[in-house]
């Protein structure tokens, strides 16, 4: 076994130390990270040849826990890992973000990033390590990649700022930041309504405290890298003039057309038109002719922006778009909503239910269930196009859970508002920012169905397109401004602060001022959103919807648990079926009783309180005669309690058979006399009609 080389430094709480040399000696590049007492390796290994006829960087990263790594079998019947997990897939974007544009343009060979947690202390934050073993991994791979990055995460309580809290701690903010040494790529995070100003001082906190990170990458690399690969891209010169003098005009014309469609439809007989003037050209490969049909569209529409801050749909750089809103949108549902800002549309809907509602999550820190879920799902039609259906994607579970931290700390307390809580937002339309349209219609759809949080939230997209020091910061971008921009940028938040941020940029020229722009911007834009919103609905509704479920909780006796429940759970799934209400009872005696409607609430609270309760002499009752017998009827008059009623108390005078008064099946009153060896003894004397 080759020696192993290492790293080690002191980074905040805990050591951090970088293997390599050790394992996977076949991969183009591994390393283990340690920190604390969680371990990740990360492989790498990418192809030498460039993947032929593609025209994007084809990029891998694939992060999964092991659960062997926290002395842990997995749940389920196969009992092994299988399809990633939601936390899994998060992860992945988490790194692919901030590595994806320090690949040099025109690399087109196949790379993949695989990362395995093989340890993991249950309260030390993964994703971190991970991304630090990835950074590591490709920097003394040799492959092209203008590195090393780092990542920390910043917490905040009291005013201060801490690095890379442990999971339990407590903290208003959760943010992961990602950069070089010179700029920051990457940034997501989950907020409880902070301010812009302590969003930007966390971020650049976290820049600073990874340096120590990137310098420990470098001095590695110093002396374990391999020789860097020889890649160089050459622009065909030629080739570009080709195609902009062919296709500039048409370009031009394009994106003087404000509607989508129309100009999506332009651009297509615009590339069409190329490549049939090429056809029969067979030193002229297709993709290349689109990849530079790509850049002078690139060009021109930044230009446009730069030089004439005029935007693609003709608005202002700070201008919103018409917004619409709609509530109890859909007759049938707790809450609904439909949410429209220019052409990007959601419909969000919410259900409310209850404990067994909830959703059971397997993690290395262990197992837990979750209150509140935000499904989020973007069909092809909602861009025009056919695609396939039917599955996940990752960047859809990524919207939603950008989504999910939004409105995570508006949402009231258990205590408050005991309710299970679903959202799911269909994307009807897009074009720019559907997780911000799915946080504004989320936000009415709560409001609609009487979720009482705590305030209303907005959300924004912005973007930036930079050409040397001049720069141009968009507020609700349209999809080809993101697309031909160097920043994404969501914002989300109250009136009183942000809740939830996360950055994307493409460029490395990032600086403070163009951030402290970019939020200043995007808070002015919230404003105006939630102005707009609460036109519609500005507060939750008093009341649940008609088509709610209900709850109520009683207290019993922790001794009358087991005669409530029953021997297997008899007694309970009686009181299920026969009033329709479901029925949880907890250790301490708590008894949950949830149902569509309040009478059915009650009938299985008159049941249990039939079961526990215990009559006393001269209660009156309304009961039913179960049995006929010589000397008397058998009554039960409360739950499953029976009573005997002597054949001398069923009437003030003398009864020759019981017969005679009362028959099997009627509805008598009673009144408790008296207690004999545990049995009651009823009368239906002296009780008024």
């Amino acid at each position: 076994m080759s020696e192993s080389i290492s790293r080690e430094i002191q980074w905040g709480k805990d050591k951090l130390i970088i293997e390599t040399g050790k394992v996977a000696k076949q991969a183009t590049a591994s390393t283990i990270v340690r920190y604390g007492d969680t371990v990740v390796m990360c492989n790498v290994t990418a192809a030498k040849q460039a993947k032929p006829d593609i025209d994007f960087f084809p990029l891998t990263v694939n992060y999964t826990e092991k659960y062997y790594a926290a002395g842990k079998i997995p749940g389920g019947f196969f009992k092994r890992e299988a399809r990633p997990t939601e936390a899994e897939t998060l992860i992945c974007r988490l790194i692919d973000r901030p590595i994806r544009p320090l690949f040099p343009e025109g690399f087109k060979n196949e790379t993949q990033v695989i990362l395995t947690v093989l340890s993991h202390d249950t309260e030390t934050n993964a994703d971190i390590v991970a991304m630090v073993a990835a950074s590591s991994a490709l920097t003394i791979s040799g492959i092209p990649f203008m590195g090393p990055i780092s990542g920390c995460r910043v917490g905040y309580k009291d005013g201060e700022y801490s690095l890379n809290p442990k999971m339990n701690e407590e903290s208003d903010l959760d943010l992961v930041v990602a950069g070089t040494n010179s700029a920051v790529l990457m940034v997501e995070s989950e907020a409880n309504q902070l301010s812009e100003e302590v969003m930007l001082g966390a971020v650049t906190y976290g820049h600073k405290e990874m340096q120590p990170v990137i310098d420990m990458i470098i001095d590695l690399a110093e002396e374990c890298a391999k020789e860097p690969w020889q890649f160089e891209y050459v622009e065909n010169t030629d080739l570009k003039e080709i195609v902009k003098k062919e296709c500039s005009d048409d370009i031009a014309k394009a994106y003087a057309l404000t509607d989508k469609m129309e100009r999506h439809s332009a651009l297509s007989d615009s590339k069409e038109k190329l490549l049939k003037a090429h056809e029969n050209d067979e030193d002229i490969n297709p993709n290349e002719l689109m990849s530079y049909f790509k850049k002078i569209e690139k060009n021109i529409v930044r230009g446009q922006i730069i030089n004439n801050k005029s935007r693609i749909d003709g608005r202002k750089l700070d201008e919103i778009r018409n917004i619409n809103n709609e509530v109890s949108w859909l007759p049938r549902t707790h809450g609904s909503a439909l949410f429209t800002r220019g052409e990007t549309q959601a419909i969000v809907v919410a259900t409310l239910g209850f404990g067994d509602d909830e959703q059971r999550i397997e993690a290395l820190q262990g197992s837990y269930k979750e209150k509140f879920m935000l499904h989020y799902n973007f069909p092809p039609y909602s861009v025009g196009e056919v695609g396939r259906s039917g599955f996940t994607s990752r960047r859809e579970v990524g919207h939603g859970k950008l989504a999910w931290r939004a409105m995570k700390a508006v949402l009231p307390d258990s205590e408050e508002f005991d309710y299970t809580i679903r959202l799911v937002s269909e994307i009807t339309e897009s074009n720019g920012s559907s997780s911000m349209a799915t946080v504004c219609g989320s936000s009415l759809a709560l409001m609609d169905a009487g979720v009482p949080i705590k305030s209303a939230v907005s959300g924004i997209a912005m973007g930036l397109i930079k050409e040397g020091d001049d720069f141009a910061v968009l507020s609700d971008i349209l999809g080809d401004e993101d697309h031909l921009g160097d920043m994404d940028f969501k914002v989300a938040g109250t009136k009183d602060g942000i809740t939830s941020l996360q950055m994307d940029i493409k460029i490395t020229g990032i600086t403070t001022e163009i951030m402290e722009q970019a939020l200043s911007q995007a808070n002015a834009g919230r404003m105006h959103i939630l102005s707009e919103m609460n036109k519609t609905i500005d507060a939750p509704r008093t009341e649940l919807g008609p088509y709610t479920p209900r709850s109520e909780m009683i207290k019993i006796q922790r001794d009358n648990i087991g005669a409530v429940i029953g021997k297997g759970g008899a007694v309970i799934k009686e009181i299920i079926a026969e009033s329709g209400a479901k029925v949880d009872i907890s250790d301490n005696g708590t008894v949950k009783i949830s149902g569509t409607s309040k009478e059915m609430i009650q009938s299985a609270i008159d049941m249990i309180n039939g079961i526990i309760q215990e009559p006393e002499v001269g209660d009156i009752f309304e009961g039913k005669v179960v049995k006929i017998m010589e000397f008397g009827a058998f009554v039960n008059f409360m739950g499953k309690k029976d009573g005997l009623v002597h054949i001398s108390q069923l009437a003030e005078k003398r009864v020759e058979k019981v017969t005679d008064v009362v028959s099997e099946g009627d509805t008598v009153k009673v009144k408790v006399i008296g207690f004999d060896k545990g049995k009651v003894k009823l009368s239906m004397k002296d009780i008024d009609a």
